[in-house]
């Protein structure tokens, strides 16, 4: 699928590339390919290309370039067919434990969508999530996909502490919280897995484009887990996914 960009001057070092403002896996896949075609013609006046959702910054190191030649550029090698990449993303399987010691606000969510908690996790556990975005922590996964049924509000007041590993939902997003910090998503579950470790060659597993499946664990698998993760040991389920 071929969308109509959007180019705005962001400075004198800068290109911002704008898709339509919208969180879906066409829109990402396009800004992914267009980062990846962009990095792959090595222009070297290009020093840099960043994203977003449905956005991208292309930085330059040239500042004589004009703002017309610049968006020339992006705009040929968006349509070029020649140097068309293909993207590998890979589905990571994550375990997490939905047990009331840790889903602080999953009564919540039942009794507001009028099911059973157990209808929440299965819902929650069946859908294959997109990693949108990485942030607002090292290693806090955005994710995309969320069955509408399970959509709702932030909480109005954020907590102070929400416990590293924590898995939870906010508006139309699921999420994990990859270390301790304030909060305002309601947290249903906990993982413990480690989603960002600095002594790794990649201290966060996943990378935007992945895909994403929890499963349910019980309290005791969860000790058991955390202290293979604790000691380097465990081996976390994933699986190449060619798009």
């Amino acid at each position: 699928m071929t969308f109509k960009l959007r180019y705005k001057s962001l400075g004198l070092h800068a290109v911002l590339v704008e898709w339509p403002a919208e969180i879906s896996e066409a829109v990402l896949e396009d800004v992914l390919v267009l980062k990846a075609k962009i990095e792959n013609s090595h222009i070297k006046e290009i020093i840099q290309v960043t994203f977003a959702y449905s956005s991208l910054v292309v930085f330059y190191v040239n500042l004589f370039i004009s703002l017309d030649e610049r968006i020339a550029i992006i705009d040929k090698i968006y349509s070029s067919k020649s140097n068309a990449v293909s993207l590998i993303s890979h589905l990571w399987k994550i375990p997490v434990c939905y047990d009331e010691v840790f889903g602080l606000d999953l009564n919540t969510i039942a009794n507001e969508k009028k099911v059973s908690k157990e209808d929440v996790i299965k819902q929650h556990c069946e859908a294959i999530y997109t990693v949108y975005f990485i942030g607002f922590l090292p290693g806090f996964l955005y994710l995309g996909g969320l069955d509408e049924s399970l959509h709702i509000p932030r909480k109005s007041t954020p907590r102070l502490q929400v416990e590293k590993g924590a898995v939870a939902i906010g508006g139309n997003q699921t999420g994990i919280y990859s270390n301790e910090s304030p909060g305002g998503w309601n947290i249903i579950g906990n993982s413990p897995l480690n989603f960002f470790d600095v002594s790794k060659e990649k201290p966060c597993f996943a990378k935007v484009g992945d895909r994403v499946q929890f499963y349910p664990i019980s309290l005791k698998t969860y000790k058991n887990i955390k202290t293979l993760v604790e000691a380097g040991v465990y081996q976390l389920e994933s699986e190449n996914v060619n798009d």
